[in-house]
């Protein structure tokens, strides 16, 4: 039975995907005493990476929102993991860290990274809210546009 994390999830029309292996030498995520540190997620869905490319060079400030959801979906379901399949153990979102692949003069970074933020507070209200960066990079893994690590805050 789903607790009253994932069923809001689905109120706001949203999956959960699974989470996924990493790709190299890391673990997913390691939890230590109460906090859940989430390495980075790429907007994967299905396996592929939905948004490729330099965000204001061939990738929209909306369309990398839009991908940093997606991060930050990812990032949910590697806490799910971390707390034995419940939602309801995340007390907090301690802290984002979203990176940018984009070209030297684009400057609108925090813009992209809201889509992780806001979809963390849609999904655990006050809970939700978090410290953040909001960085730029030359590129990122797979080509990717957005990535994103978290803390999170458990029982």
């Amino acid at each position: 039975m789903a607790g009253k994390i994932e069923a809001h999830i689905k109120t706001l029309g949203l999956v959960l995907p699974s989470a996924s292996a990493p790709v190299a030498n890391y673990v997913p995520f390691v939890r230590t005493g109460a906090l859940v540190f989430v390495s980075g997620q790429l907007p994967l869905q299905d396996g592929a990476v939905k948004c490729i490319g330099l965000v204001g060079d061939g990738v929209t400030v909306e369309q990398a929102y839009e991908a940093a959801k997606l991060c930050a979906l990812n990032l949910i379901a590697q806490a799910k993991a971390a707390c034995n399949g419940d939602l309801d153990k995340v007390m907090r979102v301690v802290k984002l860290t979203g990176f940018v692949a984009a070209g030297p003069t684009f400057t609108d970074h925090p813009k992209v990274i809201n889509g992780a933020s806001d979809l963390m507070v849609q999904v655990f209200g006050e809970a939700g809210r978090h410290s953040r960066a909001a960085v730029g990079a030359a590129s990122l893994p797979r080509g990717a546009a957005v990535e994103v690590e978290a803390v999170f805050e458990v029982m």
